[in-house]
């Protein structure tokens, strides 16, 4: 296993004391270029639960939460007029820049037409061809969040399978889904640490293992009793874990022979390519989710089945009994969702736009891996396409336990937070950086230069 020297007198090979005097000096330096900000957000935001509108704001490692004025493209710019190259982007949901005019135009059209009606609109038309052009799978259903679209898709395979049971990998992230809330403790499955109100042993009806882990895989799906495997490419919302050569292969292979369907969930590697990970490498799902950036910033999410899954779900639907079905939400397919998921597929989400942010991302890529060399830091640099991530441990990681091992939460926040002094803004609870359409060479090289200055301190 990869590790890192978490424990004692350092963090990542820099000293704890270190990495403490910069996050005081660099939090200091935060406040007084806030000063507007400090006095509306210092204390809270008045009227909401912990002082945010959702509990995760205050989980960012800045003294309190950047309040946005308003953002364009790839930048930011807070009350107090202080800019950021914005490489967060939403943490995915705004992987294309920051209301894409193409997008900007279609919500104002709708606007004056109806936002919401229970009903499909004329985009409604184009989406679903776009869908099966794009993603390979040929019937759709829309949904407001990645949560929601997973949450249907793992309800279709156990009513057409007549099975209970899930697997996830070990650092999964599939949104609050609460099977995927398993992890591997000693070797052990558990439920996921810091669940807020769950009583129940989650672990009775999800299975979970390593990713990269064949051998183990393929002993989980020995008993036939696994309905579906929910599996992102690459495991992303931890230290960025990328899959073995032949996994996919034979996590398709195996999946098959067990007659357990595969849901393949892109919601952040679609940064890969037009038709994401599953078309730039072939996987064949047999249902297919995403969410955040589909419309352009605008919540929705889709999921997508095969023939097959579709057949065998007709057939179900003929015998089940009747009543509601469990999944549904009044505002999903809303026609605002179809007005701006029709212009980022048709406009935003195009091949030329891709080529741009891979080749901007592979100039990222090499500008922090040459400053990690360096300044002699044993971390390393990961890329799924667009979505770029420094990690604060060697590397490449093979799995969730030592994605967890690598990930070091007190010398990455001291690293966020004086990156945002600099100007540049990357994802708070891992050192994720995406490049948009509307990102700049310019900005590229500001954050190579501004992650150079952090490694110099860390280092001097």
């Amino acid at each position: 296993m990869h590790s890192t020297d978490h424990s004692g007198l350092s963090i990542g090979g820099i000293s704890r004391d270190r990495i403490a005097r910069l996050r005081e000096s660099e939090a200091e330096a935060f406040r007084k270029a806030r000063p507007k900000s400090a006095a509306k957000v210092g204390n809270g935001l008045p009227g909401f639960l912990g002082g945010v509108p959702m509990h995760w704001m205050n989980d960012w490692p800045t003294p309190f939460p950047i309040l946005v004025d308003s953002a364009k493209g790839a930048t930011i710019t807070d009350i107090d007029g202080n800019r950021l190259d914005d490489f967060c982007l939403g943490d995915t949901g705004s992987m294309f820049g920051h209301s894409p005019p193409p997008v900007a135009r279609a919500i104002r059209r709708q606007a004056g037409r109806g936002l919401t009606y229970m009903l499909p609109s004329e985009d409604a038309l184009a989406i679903g061809p776009l869908l099966a052009q794009r993603f390979g799978l040929p019937f759709w259903q829309i949904a407001t969040t990645a949560t929601d679209a997973n949450r249907f898709a793992l309800r279709v395979a156990r009513a057409i399978t007549g099975r209970e049971k899930i697997l996830v990998f070990n650092g999964c992230y599939h949104g609050s889904v609460d099977e995927t809330m398993v992890r591997l403790v000693d070797g052990g499955p558990v439920n996921r640490p810091g669940l807020a109100g769950e009583f129940r042993d989650l672990t009775k009806t999800a299975k979970v293992i390593e990713f990269n882990d064949v051998v183990a895989l393929e002993a989980a799906l020995k008993d036939k009793d696994v309905a579906c495997v929910i599996a992102e490419p690459v495991l992303t919302n931890s230290c960025m874990v990328l899959p073995d050569r032949g996994f996919h292969d034979a996590l398709r292979k195996l999946t098959r022979a067990a007659s357990t369907l595969l849901l393949i969930d892109e919601t952040h590697t679609i940064s890969t390519g037009p038709g994401g990970y599953t078309r730039k490498f072939g996987l064949q799902p047999d249902l297919f989710v995403l969410g955040k950036p589909i419309a352009g910033g605008v919540p929705a999410s889709v999921w997508g089945m095969s023939d097959e899954v579709a057949n065998r779900y007709a057939d179900y639907n003929r015998t089940k009994q009747p009543g509601y079905s469990g999944m549904g939400t009044t505002l999903s397919a809303n026609p605002l969702q179809f007005a701006a998921m029709r212009a980022t597929l048709e406009e935003v989400m195009t091949q030329e736009n891709y080529d741009r942010m891979d080749r901007l991302a592979l100039r990222l890529d090499a500008g922090l891996t040459g400053v990690i060399d360096r300044y002699n830091l044993r971390w390393h640099v990961a890329r799924v396409g667009a979505r770029v991530e420094f990690i604060c441990a060697p590397g490449p990681l093979r799995n969730g336990a030592e994605a967890e091992t690598a990930h070091a939460p007190e010398l990455e926040a001291a690293v966020h937070v004086a990156l945002v002094n600099q100007g540049v803004l990357i994802a708070p609870f891992h050192n994720m950086m995406l490049i948009s359409p509307a990102t700049t060479g310019a900005q590229v090289n500001r954050l190579i230069t501004a992650f150079a200055t952090v490694a110099a301190r860390l280092t001097a």
